[in-house]
């Protein structure tokens, strides 16, 4: 049986923060529907300190940026927006259009058509995020998105240079040095002079996550992806109390709200990792934001056997799950919740974050359990269609269709049927004024 060494804060605590949250933002994104650029520009001030007669970047604004990046920084961005690219376009290869004949003269199939705009948002208000830049703008190329924008916001100041840099390499069409729920909001809705688009991706805090969730419907978008998540499943085998401590104040650095969980079979293991936790946050740079984060969400779980634990981790659902263990492959093949896996010592989620290739756009709080993480999928609409070529096909469904609308009662749906028998199949079947409803589309 499972015990708590530490739990983070209660469900009630973190219902009552989502309340305050989702009132802000309500009245937010209907002040930005109302007004438009005067309100984003409102926004901007107060939150970020910043006002431009124009927020979107001029050419000679993105070159700046692109140009103060030192040949290392440039060379790393490529490098990192390289595997970014060779994954999307793998996983585009797997997206197959399709057309087969299911019936004689019965074609159906689907086509995979790329949306027509998509707006990024690349969080940077403590950390410049760049990563996110290639995460989104990347893959919705590789996706044939032909209208892709981002928004960032400043970082001291200043538009965010590396972000910058890293939006325009990426190839988006429209830069922005705009943060928080207002871009969000002047992107899905639309103002003076940011056109709407069709889906909002990319991470960012509770407030962004919480404009996107308010806005799904008006437009797409990627997931809810909020604070970062991190679950950490160890034992003694595969892991030390050094590297699980580091892993996890690795990811807790980015807010004092992100969680940090260590789900282990060893109360002695666990222990020792809650010790070096406190040793490492004396020497950590970012300690002010990771020690918040740590003391209010972090939690500790012992575990009596892996079946238990993948049981634990699957109830969480994190967002990124990092396993440490004598036999990572089995939490492979038994965890059916997570945003993404990072099997064994040698990976970690900062690898995931940054470079590897794979997208650190994820979903959290629970949204695992019914979503993966952001792809080029995302960005793509499978389309259906289907042609009927010849007289005994349509004759064939049609009568099947007949009959199945009468079950139903819909009697105009059963003429849609009806009316192609007699055409192609030469039937003798009634017309609508010719017949009582329950006997109108039977064949």
């Amino acid at each position: 049986m499972a015990f708590w060494l530490k739990r983070g804060a209660t469900a009630e605590a973190k219902a009552d923060a989502d309340r305050k949250v989702r009132d802000i933002v309500e009245a937010t994104l209907a002040d930005i529907e109302k007004r438009g650029d005067v309100a984003v520009r409102e926004l901007s001030n107060k939150f970020d300190g910043w006002d431009r007669e124009d927020y979107r970047l001029s050419q000679d604004e993105i070159d700046a940026c692109v140009e103060s990046l030192t040949p290392q920084e440039r060379k790393d961005i490529e490098f990192a927006q390289t595997q970014v690219r060779n994954f999307a376009r793998i996983q585009r290869a797997s997206m197959t259009d399709v057309e087969v004949e299911t019936l004689p003269g019965v074609i159906l199939g689907h086509r995979n058509l790329p949306l027509n705009s998509a707006g990024c948002y690349v969080p940077g208000g403590k950390y410049p995020l760049l990563a996110s830049a290639h995460m989104s703008v990347i893959t919705a190329k590789v996706a044939g998105v032909p209208r892709v924008i981002t928004c960032a916001p400043p970082f001291k100041g200043q538009p965010a240079r590396a972000i910058v840099a890293a939006q325009a390499m990426a190839g988006a069409d429209a830069i922005y040095a705009l943060g928080g729920m207002q871009a969000v909001g002047a992107m899905a809705l639309g103002t003076q002079s940011i056109d709407p688009v069709d889906i909002i991706v990319g991470p960012g805090n509770a407030f962004v996550a919480e404009a996107k969730r308010q806005l799904f419907g008006r437009v797409g978008i990627d997931l809810f992806a909020g604070p970062t998540e991190t679950l950490i499943i160890a034992d003694e085998i595969g892991c030390d109390p050094e590297l699980a401590a580091t892993d996890i104040l690795g990811q807790v650095e980015h807010g004092p709200d992100s969680p940090g969980v260590l789900l282990t079979n060893s109360e002695k293991f666990a222990r020792a990792t809650m010790v070096e936790i406190d040793r490492l946050l004396e020497i950590l740079p970012t300690a002010e934001h990771a020690r918040k984060a740590w003391e209010n969400f972090g939690e500790v779980i012992v575990a009596e056997s892996y079946e238990e634990m993948v049981r634990i981790a699957d109830e969480i659902a994190s967002e990124h799950v990092q396993v440490m263990t004598a036999d990572p492959d089995y939490f492979l093949n038994k965890m059916t919740n997570y945003g993404a896996l990072f099997l064994g010592a040698r990976t970690n989620v900062s690898y995931g974050d940054k470079v590897i290739g794979t997208n650190h756009t994820l979903p959290t709080k629970k949204a695992a359990r019914y979503t993966g993480g952001l792809w080029v999928g995302k960005f793509i609409k499978t389309c259906t269609y289907q042609k009927v070529m010849a007289d005994e096909a349509s004759t064939l469904i049609g009568e099947y269709c007949s009959r199945l609308c009468a079950l139903e009662g819909f009697a105009g749906h059963g003429e849609q049927a009806n009316i192609r028998v007699r055409r192609y199949g030469h039937r003798n079947v009634p017309y609508a004024g010719q017949a009582e409803p329950s006997e109108l589309t039977r064949v």
